[in-house]
C-alpha cells in the first residue's frame, strides 16, 4: 500500500502567499490544499486524516482565532500554525492557549516554518492515533450488556469493594453471578485482570458512567 505524503492545509486570504507556501511545500513532498477562507476550508476537510494547518490570523469573515476555536469544538486531527502581518501579543498568547504551535509574524523565514510544520504534522498524527485508540477502547467497553457495565461501574466508583461477594451485595446479585460477569467482562475488554481493566476504563472517565 502506498503511503500518502503528510498533508498540510494553507488558508490564507492572500493569494500570493498560498501560491507561494503550496509551491514550497510540494517541492518538499507535502501534499498541499490551501483554501482562501476559514468557510471554503471547513466545507472541504472532513477531519479523516491528520494534518498541519498553515492558518492566517486576520482574515474577513471567520478570523484565524475563531476557526481554530471551531476546530477544538470539532476536536480533529490537525495542528496550527499561525501566519500573520498584523497579529499583537494578546491574539499569539490566546493562540498558543488554544493549542497553536507557533504565531509567525510576516515577513517570516521559509525555514522557520517547515521546522513548525514538521512539528505540527507530528502532532496532529500523535493526536490521531490517540484518538483512534480511545475510539477502538469505546467500542470494546460497548460490548458490555448492562449488567456488566454496572459491575465495571461500581468497581471504578468503589476500588475498596471489588470482592465478588461486596460488588454482589451493592448490585442485589449473588457473587457467582458476579463472578460469571466478571470473566465475561474481562473477556469482552481483553484484559486479564481487573487492575488492567480499571486503568482502561478509567482513560474514558471523562465520558461519564460506562454504558453498552
Amino acid at each position: 500500500m502506498t503511503t500518502r505524503p503528510p498533508l498540510v492545509f494553507i488558508v490564507d486570504d492572500d493569494q500570493d502567499i498560498r501560491t507561494s507556501l503550496t509551491r514550497a511545500l510540494g517541492q518538499r513532498g507535502y501534499e498541499v490544499e490551501a483554501y482562501a477562507s476559514a468557510a471554503s476550508f471547513l466545507d472541504a476537510y472532513d477531519g479523516t486524516r491528520a494534518a498541519c494547518l498553515v492558518l492566517d490570523y486576520g482574515m474577513p469573515g471567520m478570523n484565524g482565532l475563531e476557526l481554530q476555536q471551531e476546530l477544538n469544538r470539532r476536536n480533529w486531527p490537525l495542528a496550527v500554525v499561525f501566519i500573520t502581518g498584523h497579529g499583537g501579543v494578546p491574539e499569539s498568547v490566546q493562540a498558543m492557549k488554544g493549542g497553536a504551535v507557533d504565531f509567525l509574524e510576516k515577513p517570516f523565514r521559509q525555514s522557520d516554518l517547515l521546522d513548525r510544520i514538521a512539528t505540527a504534522y507530528q502532532m496532529a498524527s500523535a493526536r490521531m492515533a490517540d484518538t483512534a485508540s480511545q475510539d477502538a477502547l469505546r467500542e470494546r467497553f460497548a460490548r458490555l450488556t448492562d449488567r456488566e457495565a454496572e459491575v465495571v461501574n461500581h468497581v471504578l466508583a468503589n476500588p475498596a469493594e471489588v470482592s465478588s461477594k461486596e460488588i454482589g451485595g451493592a448490585l442485589g446479585i449473588s457473587p457467582r453471578t458476579v463472578d460469571h460477569h466478571r470473566a465475561r467482562i474481562l473477556e469482552k475488554i481483553g484484559v486479564k485482570s481487573l487492575v488492567e481493566l480499571v486503568r482502561l476504563a478509567a482513560t474514558l472517565q471523562d465520558d461519564g458512567p460506562l454504558r453498552p
